[in-house]
């Protein structure tokens, strides 16, 4: 079956939004219990941005990743990239799980420091393919590294 190109947009931020609906599982029933009760450092942001900001986040990775796939999948580069974008995505997801699933800061650190890895690669995939997907990524990776940070600091703090 042919996609059209709203089709193939649709498709690729459905499936984005879904990672963050899949890790809200494991993340939402802790942040009044689990994580509110941990010590965190004095930059740590209110607990209501995350919500926004992750959809925010992952709408730009599902048009990222709209704009590589329009490229088309008999490409052997979109191909890659996308599968790349897809294990990301898992990996974000099984952050929620280590961290705030498994009350685990720790291997939420070392998971973390994974991901940004991945979602660097990911950018580096995108941009072979268009520029404009990579850019669209780079509000991802900075709000990760702060992210990296703040776990660190939590697992600090509360270790």
């Amino acid at each position: 079956m042919k996609m059209n190109n709203f089709t193939r947009l649709l498709v690729a931020v459905v499936v984005s939004q879904l990672a963050g609906l899949i890790g809200s599982i494991f993340t939402t029933p802790k942040i009044a219990t689990w994580y509110a009760a941990l010590d965190k450092p004095g930059f740590n942001p209110p607990s209501w941005i995350f919500g926004p900001v992750w959809t925010a986040l992952f709408l730009l990775m599902g048009i990222a990743a709209y704009l590589v796939w329009k490229k088309g999948l008999d490409n052997r580069g979109v191909k890659m990239a996308l599968a790349i974008f897809v294990a990301q995505l898992v990996a974000n997801v099984l952050w929620s799980v280590f961290f705030f699933g498994q009350e685990n800061p720790g291997l939420g650190f070392a998971w973390i420091l994974l991901l940004w890895a991945m979602i660097a690669w990911t950018i580096y995939e995108f941009r072979k393919i268009s520029k404009t997907a990579a850019y669209l990524l780079v509000p991802y990776i900075l709000w990760v590294s702060f992210a990296s940070i703040l776990n660190y600091s939590i697992w600090q703090l509360n270790g």
